[in-house]
This record gives structure tokens, sequence and C-alpha cells, in this order.
């Protein structure tokens, strides 16, 4: 039987409609605008509101302060059910298709800039100067790049239009947020006080017009290096960053920015890289960044600036960008795409990567073995200040999961600290990583290495040696290093076998020799095995009691001070 109710009516309509209506303006991430009347039933004043679906290009629609992955919603029968990601994804690919480029704009032909479109015009007849648009009168050559809409006598702009080709008065008016903001601070940080300031120049035009300023900015203002070109002795002087990956990353930014969104494109210069923000993720799932092939979020704009010769439409660019960067010896650039934000962002550094600098840094950390990838986070997090497993990924080419151990890894060598929890989560430099040379931190703090390996300084030194001549457990030969636990032989060899990368059944089996051979507490293996004694406590002993290969000599007092693991001998 359905359930029954009874009309209570409501004693202030007037004010609960300006309520609804201001939330549904104000609390999602698009405006929501409800329908609303006050009706008499039964005697009592009902408000009815009627909240229309969203338009295709408008969804998912979500609550703005819960952010993209907890705010956006679907109806399934009577329950509200929290997006999926493949929810989120099927809705941007359902409205990437309809484009909001082709949005009719109030306004006239008179709302559009000749120097813009002759500035096209020079470029395309530069590129193609047979093409056929070249021949036609300004209105027509609008409306065959899709700049225009409706009858000949009443034509009006499009957003494209606008966007490539719109007066400054006509932008501002209808488009205000569509501009450049080129920023210069101070340091390596946003600024975070009010009291400090930041130079900014606020590009805004037509693209056709803006996207020259905004490359003239960046140039001008980013370090250069100089060289002698064959056959000269004139000076030459060279951006640090590659005129091509900058120019790449500016286009792809304007290009496949997100119209929907009232906010600027970004070009953040920091005294030691550049950022390049721009509103809309990369509709190309992250592991498919740089590869062949491209979707296109605005293709009546992309195709403008191709035919411009801004810009190419075959999903080149991000490589084209790292590909320049490798030539030139710099650091790799990392691209995150932040759905929650729905950002995209560059980051470029201005040093070479792997400088001398660098590898004298680096050698700080050489007993620790950092593989090169490590060695490249590790650069990036001392210039950055952060690294979250995004962009290590990126950074390294690697799959998430192999960045998410890595990273945890660089933690438990204590080079990394971890900050917030989920989308949020990102890694700091310890003091550690960041102290200068030859301070108490880099001399005197202790460094557990990557998967656990004990520095010299504070491996045993059983032979009461010096400590400059006490040998190395880890850094001589396998065939050379002295048996210095007084294993027996087999055992030795098994331990001297496991190296860094051993898997966690390898580590098990040996475990379980050991504690075979006679019980051994966690700080003895630790030191055996040149593990970090908390992972290996948790990840590998505590399991190994659960699955019954270990056991407690003092199963009564786990917490007991000389508590020790042993293991059954093999059944036959």
């Amino acid at each position: 039987m359905p359930p029954h109710y009874e009309i209570v009516g409501v004693s202030e309509p007037d004010r609960l409609q300006a309520e609804l209506a201001s939330n549904c303006a104000g609390q999602f991430s698009t405006v929501v605008r409800p329908r609303i009347s006050v009706e008499m039933r039964d005697g009592k004043r009902v408000l009815i509101a009627f909240i229309p679906e969203a338009n295709p290009i408008d969804k998912p629609v979500f609550v703005t302060s819960r952010g993209l992955n907890r705010g956006a919603f679907r109806r399934i029968g009577s329950t509200d059910q929290r997006c999926t990601d493949d929810d989120v994804h099927l809705l941007y690919q359902v409205r990437s298709t309809s484009a909001v480029e082709d949005t009719p704009l109030p306004g006239s032909i008179s709302d559009f800039d000749s120097r813009a479109l002759e500035s096209y015009r020079i470029a395309r007849g530069r590129s193609n100067p047979t093409a056929a648009e070249l021949m036609h009168p300004d209105a027509d050559l609008l409306r065959s790049l899709g700049a225009v809409t409706g009858p000949s006598g009443a034509l009006s702009p499009t957003l494209a239009g606008l966007a490539l080709f719109g007066t400054r008065a006509a932008i501002r008016r209808t488009l205000p947020a569509m501009r450049v903001d080129y920023i210069r601070v101070a340091g390596r940080e946003w600024v975070r006080s009010p009291d400090e300031r930041f130079d900014s120049v606020d590009i805004l035009g037509p693209l056709m017009l803006a996207i020259p300023r905004a490359m003239s900015a960046v140039l001008d203002d980013i370090p250069k290096s100089f060289r002698l070109p064959g056959n000269t002795n004139q000076r030459e002087d060279v951006p640090l960053i590659p005129q091509t990956a900058l120019r790449e990353a500016v286009v792809n930014a304007l290009m496949h920015r997100s119209y929907r969104q009232h906010q600027p494109v970004q070009i953040i210069r920091y005294s030691n890289r550049v950022e390049i923000r721009n509103p809309g993720v990369s509709l190309v799932p992250d592991e498919l960044l740089g590869e062949p092939g491209s979707r296109q979020r605005n293709p009546r704009i992309a195709a403008v600036l191709h035919d411009a010769g801004f810009a190419e439409t075959k999903g080149s660019g991000i490589r084209a960008i790292r590909e320049a960067m490798a030539r030139a010896g710099l650091s790799p650039p990392t691209f995150e795409s932040d759905r929650e934000r729905d950002t995209f962002v560059v980051t470029f550094l201005f040093h070479h990567f792997l400088s001398g600098e660098d590898i004298e840094w680096l050698g700080r950390f050489r007993r620790l073995a950092l593989s090169e990838a490590e060695q490249r986070a590790l650069v990036f997090v001392r210039e950055v200040g952060a690294i979250n497993i995004a962009a290590y990924r990126d950074l390294n080419r690697v799959e998430t999961n192999v960045a998410a151990t890595e990273l945890r890894r660089l933690k438990d060598a204590g080079l990394l600290d971890l900050h917030g929890k989920g989308a949020a989560m990102h890694y700091r430099p310890t003091e550690l990583l960041i102290a200068p040379a030859g301070s108490a931190a880099s001399e005197n703090k202790s460094l557990v290495a990557l998967g656990g390996v004990q520095p010299t300084e504070l491996a045993p030194n059983l032979h009461g040696l010096p400590t400059e001549l006490a040998p190395n457990l880890h850094g001589l030969p396998t065939e050379l290093a002295p048996n210095l636990h007084g294993l027996p032989t087999e055992l030795d060899t098994a331990v001297r076998s496991l190296g860094q990368r051993a898997t966690s059944e390898q580590i098990r089996l040996v475990i379980e020799r050991l504690c075979r051979w006679r019980p051994q507490t966690s700080d003895q293996l630790a030191q055996l095995l040149g593990r970090n004694k908390h992972h290996l406590v948790t990840s590998i002993l505590r399991p190994m009691v659960r699955d019954g290969r270990l056991s407690l000599t003092h199963p009564e007092a786990p917490a007991h001070p000389q508590q020790a693991y042993t293991a059954l001998p093999p059944k036959p």
C-alpha cells in the first residue's frame, strides 16, 4: 500500500522561495533555475518547485562545496546515489559531444575585431595560399568557421567566434573570465599572505591576438642562456625552456580549456618553474596522455588554431613538449589532470635534470641506491616543494600502483612526509632531504634506506674497528663480504641473495629459515635482512603469525621485551 501524505502547508512561502532560489543559484557547479509557484490545497498554502533536468553540456552538476568526486549524484529509483568514476566519465563523454562553443551569444557582426580576422587570413594564407575561405568576405568567412549563426540579415556570434575573433569590449561583456593571467611570484611558493604582492599581466582579447601576446610575456620573462651559432661571433639568447614546449602548452591550455567555467587561464612564473593552469580536466585518460589521437573539447576553436599554425590536432602536443624538454636536457614536465578541481596543470622546471649540482646533492643519499625515477622525484620535490602520485606517475611514466609504492619507499627512507588524505594526499620533503650539506640534520640524522637497508654509520661495528675502517655490509660484492653475523653458510647465502627488489614472499621464505634455525627478534631480523623494522613487523611478521607460518616465543604477552619469532620445522 503506498504511503499516505498529509498537507500541512507553509507559513512563509516568500521566504522559502527566496532561500530555495538562492541555494539553487549558488551551491552548484552550474546555476540551477527552479520553477516555483504557490498554490492553495485544502485551504493551505503549498510551495511547488520543479527542477528541470540539466542540459547535457552542463552535466555533471555537483555540489560545489563537496567537489566533483563527492558532490555529484544520480537518481536511481527513490534514492540519490553518489556518482562513480565511470558515471562521471560517461557524463563528460556525453557533454563533450554537445559543444558549448556553438552557443549563440548576444551581439552582431560588429563585435568582431578586424585585426583578428586579418591575422587569421595572413596565417592561413601562409599555410595554404589557395584556401577557398580566403576569398570570402568577412561575414561568409565567419560563417564557414562556425563563428556566427542565424540568418544572413541577423547574424549572432557564437562563443567560439567571440573567443577567436571578438573585440575586447564584446569579450569583456559576454566572456569576462576568458583571459590569460600571467603572474610573477617571488620565490618558490604561492603568495599566502595578503601583505605579499605579486606582479600580474592580464591579457584579454581574441585568441588570434592573445596567444602571441601571452607567448611574448612568458618568453621575455623566463631565464635565458646564450649560444654562439656556427660561423658567427654574435651572441644568441635562448630561453631556458624551449619555445616549442612553451608554445604547445600555452596553446593547448587556451584551445582545450572549459568555457563553462568562469575562470581565466593562469601562467604562473615562480623563481624556479612555470606552471600553466587551465579550467577543465583532460578528456583523455591520464595513462594515455601523450599517445597518438586526441579528444577535443572545442573542435571549432581547435580547427581555426590549426589552420592558423598555432596548434596541431593529432594529439601529439604533449609528446612534442616532452621531446623538446628531453632534447634540451631539462627535467621532464609534469601534467596533472585534477577531476575534483576540474583543472589541468603543466609544470616546467627551469634547471637541467641531474645537473652537476643535482648529482652532488643526490650524492648525500648514495647509500640508498636510488633509482633514476626516485632521483627524479626527489629533485622535483626539492624544486616544487611537494609531489603526489599523479605527478610521480607522469614524471616517470609509470603505473599508479608503482608510483604509490615508490613514494611510500621514499617516505619509509625518511626523505618524504605524507600529508592530506584521499584526493588531497601528497608528500612533502622532510628536514633531512632539504637540510643544507654539512648541517646537523644532514650529517647526524639517521637515514633509513629504501627497503630498510641501514646506512654504514648505523651498521654494527662488529670488529671494533675505527668507523672509517668498519666494513660496509651492503657495499661489497657478495663473494667478498665477510659473514659477520655468524650464520650457517646456506643461510648467509640466502640472506645475501635477497637484494633490494626482493618480493614479499621471498623475504618470508628467508625469515622462516632464519626463525627455524633459532628464534629471532624483530630487531635481529631487521638487521640481518637490512629492512626497516616498522615495515617488517607490520607488513611481514604479523601476517606470518596470523597465517601460522611463525609463532611467538611469548604468545601470552605480545609486547614482551624479549619477544621473538620461531618457525616449526618443515613437514616431511
